[in-house]
């Protein structure tokens, strides 16, 4: 990595000016050679969602590489608005897709938000502790995560959460906020391994023995689809086995500027994997994957794990692809439940996954094996939805506007349902159902438990015990 101008300036000058150390801390960070790789040739400019929607060169993906490079040139300090327009990227990599340089973007972004996170203090105290708590003490730890869950299923379950609807407290939190309430789905204690166990065998003979990477919002809020993706994964030929000591990918923590937590988490998921034995570790949402399979870059620089995590990343596979791919797929995934309904069905990218993963049509080429069903393909379905991890939390505005123009293409589509790969994209599908006024008509559903479905009673059948 090339060292950036003002460093040596400052090496051969020792009358240079001083700088922040904020400052300091993005140049020791920041990839230089992937700074200077940035042609600003403007492919990405449409790409980019922030700048589709305010038309500001600052909020594009080349504006935001030449805040970066003017800091680590030393011709600006990093002010507020510099960690502004590093929060305002929602990260989804469709500059990457774009590029004819091949800049890692999405590296970069990640790169500084660390060094701005390791001196910021514009978080108010209320966030810092929120941060802290769910950082460091709630996401890495898979029981504390079912502590949530249970919490949350005793507020959905008991009573509490008809009679907070009723008694109108959730109008005192902004809309998106009521509205993201009513489409949580139902949250649980038990996630996949506590519930049907960790090794299940394939149908058949095997094709390989596979790792699934259970998450942990997924394994509280979408613990049916864990299980749906076993039965698929065992339907298809594999062997799976479900480690218990895996924890968070850590993407959450490296996207908000956390990377040394992020590292710590890669760490123990690496040997929890090497130490299973499996083939392919699979994962079903789009934003856990991509941070999955770039585990090598995240630990390039530590020799003690450079060769496991490589050994990790090479081995990193979405459900879709490894489906399509390698699996015994049937002719067709079954038929709709009423007989002779033809249901419309369209689809949307889940950024990590197309654009960090490079797998678009894996999915799709699922899709268009379900019997008796039209896939309608969604205009602009490459685009952010505005989820973007906890995005439509800190920057509800941008993300509810990103959304709001996503649903005007989705409502064309005429479709019944809405698929997608990643948790955080079906919960603001989901939320864009709801503000578009079309729940009675359209529904979002994960692709894995789509097919789940369409396999219908023989599947079941053969899985007694996962289905109690």
């Amino acid at each position: 990595m090339r060292e950036p101008t003002v460093a040596l300036q400052r090496q051969t000058d020792p009358a240079a000016p001083a700088c922040s150390p904020m400052a300091d801390t993005l140049r020791m960070k920041l990839d230089y050679d992937q700074l200077t790789n940035c042609m600003r040739c403007g492919f990405c400019l449409p790409a980019c969602p922030t700048f589709r929607e305010t038309g500001i060169e600052a909020e594009s993906p080349r504006g935001r590489i030449a805040l970066m490079k003017a800091v680590a040139d030393g011709l600006m300090e990093p002010d507020q608005s510099f960690e502004d327009q590093m929060n305002h990227c929602l990260g989804c990599r469709a500059c990457e897709t774009a590029c004819p340089a091949g800049v890692k973007y999405g590296q970069l972004l990640e790169q500084a938000r660390d060094g701005v996170e390791r001196h910021t203090r514009s978080h108010r105290l209320w966030v810092r502790a929120a941060r802290r708590i769910a950082f460091k003490g709630v996401f890495p730890h898979q029981g504390r995560m079912r502590l949530v869950g249970g919490a949350l299923k005793i507020y959905q379950r008991s009573g509490l959460r008809k009679l907070t609807r009723a008694s109108g407290i959730m109008k005192l939190f902004p809309k998106h906020v009521e509205q993201m309430e009513r489409i949580l789905p139902d949250a649980s204690c038990k996630g996949v391994v506590e519930q049907i166990g960790e090794r299940h065998g394939a149908v058949g003979p095997s094709l390989g023995t596979v790792g699934l990477f259970r998450g942990c919002i997924m394994d509280v809020l979408f613990a049916e689809t864990n299980k749906n993706t076993v039965k698929l994964l065992q339907a298809a030929g594999f062997d799976v086995v479900i480690p218990p000591a895996q924890n968070c990918c850590g993407a959450l923590h490296a996207h908000s500027g956390e990377r040394d937590q992020a590292a710590e988490l890669a760490k123990n998921n690496i040997r929890t994997f090497r130490e299973a034995g499996v083939d392919w570790i699979v994962s079903n949402a789009g934003g856990c994957g991509a941070m999955l399979a770039e585990y090598d870059h995240l630990l390039h620089d530590d020799p003690a794990w450079k060769d496991d995590a490589a050994w990790f990343a090479a081995r990193t596979i979405d459900i879709s692809k490894l489906l399509s791919e390698h699996g015994r797929l049937p002719d067709a995934y079954g038929h709709p439940p009423v007989s002779g309904e033809k249901v419309r069905i369209t689809y949307q990218d889940s950024c990590h996954l197309r654009n960090g993963m490079k797998s678009s049509s894996a999915p799709r080429q699922l899709i268009r094996r379900v019997a008796d069903a039209e896939f309608v393909e969604l205009f602009e379905a490459d685009r952010c939805c505005g989820s973007a991890g906890i995005y439509n939390l800190t920057q509800p505005e941008m993300s509810m506007d990103i959304l709001d123009h996503k649903m005007e293409h989705v409502k064309r589509t005429e479709a019944h349902y809405l698929l997608t790969s990643n948790p955080g994209c079906l919960l603001q599908m989901k939320l864009g159902i709801e503000r578009a006024g079309m729940s009675d008509r359209m529904k979002a559903v994960h692709i894995v438990d789509f097919l789940a479905e369409r396999l219908g009673n023989p599947l079941a059948a053969a899985f007694p015990a996962i289905d109690n």
